[in-house]
């Protein structure tokens, strides 16, 4: 809401004397849906416009059961992926007419602090992408009637809608392309940091490698899933002293940090020495500099999914909510040598 040159902010009654309409018609004009005469709506716009009038819509949703507000839980935004992510999900809620609320948080972060935030506000629901654990945010959701949809998050015995990725796909799209490349040895970059569906998908890669007869020789870890676990990774890669074909990097960011560690520090080739592949395929993935073979999970396709499953949460509260698979893909680049000829993943 603007102010009056008075400094006194402008309200639906300084709109309905200056359109010489009842406050009620002013209501009405702002009203998505309401019934209100062309000839009236014209002459409330144009008061508006002159008076500079905007709808508190805080106030106005303050004051309803439901706000038009839409908690997005968010974390590690410097990820790409979840950035992209988090743009898409709001695109679509801001489509729709709802309005994102975005609550950053991260590891060992009160979450009861988020979820007081969500509940003072009066959201339409949330929808969790970090890393925080999501038993204590579903369990405050529940018990107040706020519809939550997890993405790539485990199930937390409460009744919320999940979006997941393939993860049995994606480790098995990356056990048969290295395969099919010729290699037997693999070693494996990962993080100490916990992970659900990063932990998912590096134990169907191992299974995979098992079923094609890929032995798994080690597992060089840094502190986390991002850049700076990649080049603790690659660190612990070439201390090891361990000779290896290829590794699977359990995400495209890290890759990128052990990608550059083991090539600037440790002189090798890539795909020549070694190859690499990884998951995620985030824009970084595709730039020359790293050329980098993923199995893509699409931020679009996982958005459409959360946000769909929000809105059936929301038209449909007794349903009992399920769980969303997101299909995977594998993106071939040059980080693993030339595709083989006549090679399809299953």
């Amino acid at each position: 809401m603007t102010k009056d040159r008075i400094g006194r902010p402008v309200t639906s009654v300084d709109v309905a004397r200056l359109a010489g309409v009842s406050r009620s018609a002013v209501s009405r004009t702002f009203t998505s849906g309401a019934s209100v005469a062309p000839a009236t709506r014209e002459k409330v716009m144009r008061a508006a416009k002159e008076l500079g009038y905007r709808v508190n819509f805080l106030a106005r949703d303050l004051s309803r059961q439901r706000s038009d507000l839409v908690g997005l839980v968010v974390s590690d935004m410097d990820h790409s992926f979840r950035a992209r992510l988090v743009d898409e999900l709001s695109r679509r809620l801001v489509s729709l007419g709802y309005r994102p609320f975005l609550l950053p948080t991260g590891p060992g972060e009160d979450v009861s602090r988020l979820t007081d935030m969500m509940l003072h506000y009066k959201v339409a629901g949330a929808i969790v992408t970090s890393d925080t654990p999501p038993a204590e945010i579903a369990q405050e959701c529940a018990a107040h009637g706020v519809p939550l949809v997890l993405v790539n998050k485990p199930d937390v015995g409460v009744n919320v809608a999940r979006i997941l990725m393939d993860t049995e796909k994606a480790g098995r799209l990356a056990a048969e392309a290295l395969h099919a490349v010729g290699c037997r040895r693999i070693g494996i970059a990962s993080q100490t940091r916990p992970s659900y569906s990063i932990g998912l998908r590096k134990h169907a890669f191992i299974d995979h490698c098992g079923r094609l007869g890929l032995e798994i020789v080690a597992d060089f870890r840094g502190s986390a899933h991002n850049y700076t676990g990649g080049t603790e990774a690659g660190k612990d890669f070439l201390a090891s002293g361990i000779g290896v074909e290829a590794v699977y990097c359990v995400n495209d960011y890290l890759a990128l940090g052990f990608l550059d560690h083991v090539r600037h520090k440790g002189g090798m080739r890539v795909p020549e020495d070694i190859k690499v592949i990884a998951c995620d395929d985030i824009a970084e993935a595709g730039w020359l500099s790293y050329d980098l073979t993923t199995v893509r999970q699409d931020s679009g396709t996982m958005a459409e999914a959360a946000v769909n499953a929000l809105l059936r949460r929301l038209d449909q509260p007794e349903d009992k909510p399920g769980t969303d698979m997101v299909d995977v893909s594998l993106v071939w680049r040059g980080s693993t040598g030339k595709r083989p000829d006549g090679f399809q993943p299953t």
